[in-house]
């Protein structure tokens, strides 16, 4: 592994422990050359998956920029950085297992809209506004309803 460093090619492992409910291994990592020290992360990846855009263009599926949403939906929000990463892990997991190389930016929009209805209202709402192209307050007004409709329908006496 490459030193971020100082580029060296020779960085030794210096402690490896599973991550992210062992779906990945963290490796702290030290280069002999400069002494710097840094973490990676190790993931099973089943395939390659290619994301088409509503433009048609494609481009490489990128894990990072999936847990960057998140983190702008969530930001300051009462969420824990593990239950990001165990959603991001487990759309992943799902796009990966679907048999598909090709998919579509909707349909990873969709699954990050429906595991943040599950993780907290408000990101859920500041990403349908980019997701869904909001344009007008009674967009949010519609979506807040649907929102409000679940709780008290969860609430419920069954």
């Amino acid at each position: 592994m490459r030193c971020p460093f100082c580029g060296s090619d020779d960085t030794q492992v210096k402690d490896s422990r599973p991550a992210e409910d062992n779906s990945a291994i963290r490796r702290r990592r030290i280069c002999p050359d400069c002494g710097g020290r840094f973490t990676t992360f190790e993931r099973v990846q089943l395939r390659e998956l290619t994301v088409l855009k509503k433009t048609g263009r494609k481009a490489p599926f990128d894990r990072n920029k999936l847990v960057r949403s998140f983190e702008i939906a969530l930001r300051k929000r009462p969420v824990d950085r593990d239950r990001i990463e165990r959603a991001v892990s487990g759309i992943v997991r799902r796009l990966e297992s679907s048999g598909e190389t090709e998919i579509s930016s909707e349909q990873i929009g969709l699954q990050v809209l429906e595991a943040l209805k599950s993780l907290d209202d408000v990101a859920f709402v500041r990403y349908a506004s980019v997701y869904r192209d909001f344009s007008h307050a009674e967009d949010f007004e519609q979506v807040i309803s649907e929102i409000t409709a679940k709780i008290s329908q969860d609430h419920e006496p069954g």
